[in-house]
C-alpha cells in the first residue's frame, strides 16, 4: 500500500514471529479491494496515471532531485473555490451542491456521490487534529502496523521525542505449540531511555516514521478482511465524531444521520503512495466515507468502478474534506504522491501554529508528511 521511506533497518525477527510479521506487511493491501493481477494493472489507466503523478528521483552527487512533472490536468479546488467566490463561475464538469452548509461543496458531474469540501477545516483544527494523530489515536487499543511484530505501543510519539530505544526482553511461551515443539522464546517490547543488554533494539523515531496506519472505534481484522467488534477498542472521541457527523451531512440521505463508528488513520511519508483501491467492506455504501487531509499536500486520483477508466486527477491540502458516498464508493481511487519540498508542500499555516518549543516536534513531523483520517458507518 505504501512505500516505506529511507530509515535505520529494522532488527531481525526471532523465527516464529515471521509468519505474523509477513501477515502484518500484507495487511494494508488486504483492506483495498484488487480484482486484477499486478501483471493486467501495470497496463490500465490508473496504473499510468500512478505512475505519471509518482515521485521519482534523479541522483547527483550532492542530493537527490525530483524530477518535474506536468501538473497542468490536476484539478485544483482551491483556485476552483476562489474563482467560485469571485464571480460565481465553474470550470465544467464541476457544480455546486444546494445544500444547508456553511461554505461551497463541490461535486464532479461525472462521478455521483463524490464531494469535496476545500478548507473544511480551520488552521486550529488542522493542529488539533494532527497532535492527536500523532499522540493519542496509535495508543492501545487502538491497532496499529506495529502491533503484529512489537505488540501494542504505547507512548510511540513522547518516546520518539524523548530519544527512547523500544528494546525487547526474552520470555518463554508456555502454550500449546510450545508443549509440542519444546520451548520457544518470544520477546515482550518496551521503551527505555538507555540501551542495556537487551537482544533487539529499535529507536523510537525509527517507529514512528513508519508507522503507517492506526484504527479507532470498531476495529478491523486484518486477517479476515472485516470489522471485529470482539476486539478491544474505545469509541470514536466525541469531538471527531461530532466532526465527522457534520461534515457527512451533505452527503446523507434525506432524514438520515452519519453515525461515526469506526476510523483508519493513515501516515505518509516522503515518497509514499496509496495504491488504487475500493473500499468496500462497509455494508450500507450510501453511507459516505468522511476523509480528511492533514500535513503537506498530495494528489488525489479518482477513478471509476474499473482500473481501465481514466482517473482524475486533484490537489488534497491540509484542510480539505473528501465525502464519498454511492456510485463514488464503487470508484477505484489512491494516492500517488505528497509534496514534501517547502515550495510545494503548502503548510505555511501550520508551520505558524508550530511555534513553542513543545510544539517543534509536531512541526519537525508535518513538514515531511501527511495524515488522512478516514470515518466511516460500519453498520
Amino acid at each position: 500500500m505504501t512505500s516505506d521511506p529511507p530509515t535505520a533497518p529494522l532488527p531481525p525477527p526471532h523465527h516464529h514471529q515471521q509468519k505474523i510479521i509477513d501477515c502484518a506487511i500484507a495487511a494494508p493491501e488486504i483492506m483495498y479491494r484488487s480484482d486484477v493481477t499486478s501483471e493486467e494493472s501495470e497496463r490500465t489507466a490508473f496504473r499510468k496515471a500512478e505512475k505519471k503523478y509518482k515521485i521519482y528521483y534523479d541522483n547527483t552527487r550532492k542530493k537527490k532531485i525530483a524530477r518535474a512533472v506536468d501538473l497542468s490536468e490536476v484539478v485544483d479546488f482551491k483556485s476552483i473555490l476562489e474563482k467560485y467566490n469571485c464571480n460565481g463561475e465553474l470550470v465544467e464538469g464541476v457544480s455546486v451542491l444546494k445544500c444547508d452548509f456553511d461554505r461551497p461543496i463541490f461535486c464532479l458531474e461525472s462521478r455521483p456521490g463524490f464531494y469535496f469540501i476545500p478548507g473544511a477545516l480551520s488552521v486550529d483544527e488542522q493542529c488539533e487534529w494532527i497532535r492527536e494523530s500523532l499522540t493519542n489515536f496509535p495508543q492501545p487499543p487502538n491497532r496499529t502496523n506495529h502491533n503484529a511484530i512489537y505488540g501494542p505501543v504505547k507512548d510511540l510519539f513522547d518516546s520518539a521525542k524523548e530519544g527512547k530505544v523500544l528494546v525487547s526482553e526474552e520470555k518463554l511461551l508456555e502454550d500449546a505449540c510450545s508443549k509440542i515443539n519444546g520451548s520457544e522464546s518470544t520477546f515482550q517490547w518496551k521503551f527505555v531511555e538507555e540501551l542495556g543488554e537487551s537482544c533487539k533494539s529499535v529507536l523510537a523515531s525509527v517507529l514512528l516514521r513508519k508507522l503507517r496506519w492506526s484504527t479507532l472505534g470498531v476495529q478491523f481484522d486484518w486477517s479476515k478482511r472485516s470489522y471485529n467488534v470482539s476486539l478491544p477498542h474505545k469509541k470514536i472521541p466525541d469531538a471527531l465524531h461530532q466532526l465527522a457527523k457534520r461534515m457527512a451531512k451533505p452527503a446523507m440521505p434525506c432524514g438520515e444521520e452519519f453515525q461515526p463508528e469506526a476510523a483508519i488513520v493513515n501516515y505518509f511519508g516522503a515518497g509514499d503512495m496509496l495504491g488504487g483501491h475500493l473500499d468496500d467492506m462497509e455494508k450500507d455504501w450510501s453511507k459516505p466515507i468522511v476523509s480528511m487531509s492533514l500535513g503537506c499536500k498530495a494528489i488525489f486520483l479518482l477513478g471509476g468502478k474499473s482500473r481501465e477508466h481514466n482517473p482524475t486527477a486533484m490537489f488534497l491540502r491540509s484542510g480539505d474534506v473528501v465525502l464519498m458516498a454511492g456510485e463514488a464508493r464503487e470508484c477505484f481511487h489512491g494516492v500517488p504522491r505528497i509534496f514534501t519540498d517547502a515550495e510545494n508542500a503548502e503548510i505555511s499555516d501550520l508551520e505558524s501554529q508550530f511555534t513553542g518549543e513543545d510544539e517543534k516536534p509536531y512541526l519537525n513531523y508535518v513538514r515531511t508528511s501527511r495524515i488522512n483520517i478516514n470515518i466511516r458507518q460500519v453498520f
